[in-house]
């Protein structure tokens, strides 16, 4: 399994900031909660879809208890008006299912939220389970079938953008090479 790291890569917040206000197709500064995953991926994240239910989970918790702490007094200074104005931006956040920018960037900033892709050879021993000649080699069909029936399913769509990038000719894809090109990109 790859090993897990809190190490970020380097890229400026800028670039966190551009790809969350190209998943803002309204430009209002919200991005739907369903598009998380997309998103933590875009910025270079490998969320499973596990992780993704329990960050929304825990994006809705955040701001239902930012509802449950809710002051109805006005504010006396600046500063606090300006904690009320990021409540009341939770709250809509919360009611409209979406996430803003405040939100999302504690959620891709967390601890482990960037880890480690591991080593061509760590996924490689996934597939010798069903090499069974130790050829290096798995027929077509039964990729398209792991990738869409087992662990993380894929959609068939994901299935065929992922075959693109080998050669499937023979009706078999060498494992390593469909293994490195995944991680190169």
């Amino acid at each position: 399994m790859p090993q897990k790291t809190s190490s970020q890569p380097q890229q400026s917040g800028t670039n966190f900031k551009e790809a969350f206000q190209l998943f803002d197709k309204r430009g209002n500064g919200l991005v739907a909660l369903d598009q998380l995953g997309d998103l933590l991926r875009a910025c270079g994240q490998n969320p499973t879809l596990a992780e993704i239910a329990e960050l929304e989970k825990s994006v809705g918790n955040d701001c239902e208890s930012t509802l449950l702490q809710r002051i109805s007094v006005q504010p006396a200074t600046e500063s606090e008006a300006e904690v009320e104005k990021r409540r009341e931006r939770r709250l809509i956040c919360y009611a409209l299912n979406v996430v803003d920018y405040e939100t999302f960037s504690r959620v891709l900033n967390r601890k482990d939220g960037f880890r480690d892709h591991g080593l061509p050879e760590e996924y490689c021993r996934g597939f010798q389970v069903f090499d069974k000649d130790m050829t290096g080699f798995i027929g077509v069909g039964q990729l398209r079938y792991i990738l869409t029936n087992l662990g993380e399913k894929m959609s068939d769509e994901e299935v065929d953008e992922l075959l693109k990038m080998v050669d499937t000719s023979s009706g078999e894809i060498n494992y390593l090479d469909f293994v490195q090109k995944i991680l190169e990109n």
